[in-house]
């Protein structure tokens, strides 16, 4: 394997009422914490906001944003690939909204890998990150999601929380590996079968995915632009 990875993930800091529908009509969202784990390192870094007492605050300032942007920049220009299981349409819009450095997280999105978005341009619709974990024996947590994640943080149970972000960070990393080996990702469908989409020369960042052929949405009611991941980046 000739990159090094880097994977990343944020939490949302608002809490939001059941069935909140599209995520994305509830922004601003906030940010409670950050995590990256490096396909070369043993343990997660996290990432969070201290009040004056140190304690954890309630969401990340755009200044500790801003630092963590730049942190991530710094690893990408030093040689490490970012790798994200959507953090084209999530994980960098958001980041860029929450610290302001919108320009510089364009950037880093075009040039990342997300997962999520290669298989998007592939097949035509998405996949979750547990359906891809599943797939090679592993799995997120039965009992934390991103779902509860806000209020677990507002209740004060902040560890708990920082153990999922790097996890999903971890999950990714495992995937992103195995499927690179394999030159093919696989899945968990909703029917409970394994299915498989191959790739063949690797994972592919978002400028490079952005080039292959449109799949065969015919089948599909309504299907998803890409547009729909890619408008706030400009491609």
């Amino acid at each position: 394997m000739t990159r090094i990875y880097l994977a990343f993930d944020i939490e949302t800091a608002k809490i939001l009422p059941e069935n909140f529908g599209d995520l994305h009509d509830h922004r601003p969202l906030g940010i409670s914490c950050a995590a990256t784990w490096c396909s070369n390192k043993p343990t997660a870094e996290t990432f969070y906001s201290k009040n004056a007492d140190g304690s954890p605050a309630p969401q990340m300032t755009a200044q500790d944003l801003t630092a963590f942007v730049e942190h991530l920049k710094e690893k990408s220009n030093s040689g490490y690939t970012i790798i994200t299981h959507n953090g084209l349409g999530f994980d960098f819009d958001i980041l860029a909204e929450e610290s302001g450095q919108t320009d510089d997280c364009r950037g880093l999105a075009r040039n990342h890998v997300d997962m999520m978005f290669h298989f998007f341009c592939g097949k035509g619709f998405a996949i979750g990150l547990n359906a891809a974990a599943k797939a090679i024996g592993i799995s997120k947590p039965a009992n934390v999601d991103g779902s509860v994640a806000p209020q677990l943080w507002k209740d004060g149970d902040y560890q708990t929380v920082l153990d999922y972000v790097a996890q999903d960070c971890r999950l990714t990393l495992d995937i992103a590996e195995a499927s690179e080996k394999d030159k093919r990702i696989g899945w968990i469908t909703k029917r409970g079968t394994k299915s498989y989409f191959e790739l063949p020369t690797g994972w592919l960042t978002v400028e490079e995915a952005c080039k292959l052929p449109l799949p065969d949405t015919s089948w599909m009611d309504t299907p998803w632009p890409r547009s729909k991941f890619t408008s706030w980046v400009g491609l």
